[in-house]
């Protein structure tokens, strides 16, 4: 069976086996174990604590209570990526098998925070910088002192580029030979043509 939260895929085992382990607490301290953890998600830290003693009347050792965390932050941040709404992310927690009342402020919690969490997940996903300019030269040395052959030119390229986390350019300024140039301007080539066919 295929569920939004996981992206239209089959729920994995490991999140199978730990929503009996969710059931085991009452729903209001559920719920506030999802508090925690959204919190988390979003950079504020958790208070394992407080975690621990939700989950202190369910008698849960340290293992119970990180895999509780751990199903709860794939659950959570999950939905937000696949961007499913509460009614739905309820249904299905329910199909999974747990209860009504759990599943329901599970997704109470979910719904209060989750353009926030989705802005918090954009913001932290994997981001690359952006080449900003290229410039080059070619240098051809006629003659020197150290070299017996020095017939071949080499192409100095300036690299700017735009880090993901700074506003400012970086510069880098690579020296290669005619062969290697040649190769990469080849590749480059190739790329551009395959990222047309995409387009």
């Amino acid at each position: 069976m295929r569920f939004r939260f996981c992206g239209d895929l089959d729920c994995p085992d490991w999140v199978l086996a730990e929503i009996s382990t969710l059931a085991k607490i009452s729903s209001v301290k559920m719920k506030l174990l999802c508090v925690q953890v959204i919190k988390d998600l979003l950079g504020e830290g958790m208070d394992y604590d407080k975690a621990a003693k939700l989950t202190a009347d369910a008698k849960f050792d340290s293992g119970d209570i990180k895999a509780s965390v751990a199903v709860l932050t794939f659950i959570l941040s999950s939905a937000a990526k696949h961007n499913v709404n509460s009614d739905s992310l309820s249904s299905e927690l329910q199909q999974l098998g747990l209860p009504k009342e759990h599943s329901t402020g599970l997704c109470k919690s979910y719904e209060d925070k989750h353009t926030t969490l989705q802005h918090r997940l954009r913001e932290s996903s994997l981001r690359l910088g952006r080449l900003e300019g290229v410039a080059w030269r070619v240098d051809y040395t006629l003659s020197s002192s150290e070299l017996q052959e020095v017939n071949e030119p080499t192409v100095q390229l300036r690299l700017q580029a735009q880090g993901v986390e700074t506003v400012s350019l970086e510069t880098t300024v690579v020296s290669v030979s005619a062969d290697k140039f040649r190769v990469l301007l080849t590749e480059l080539k190739q790329a551009q043509a395959i990222m047309n066919t995409l387009q």
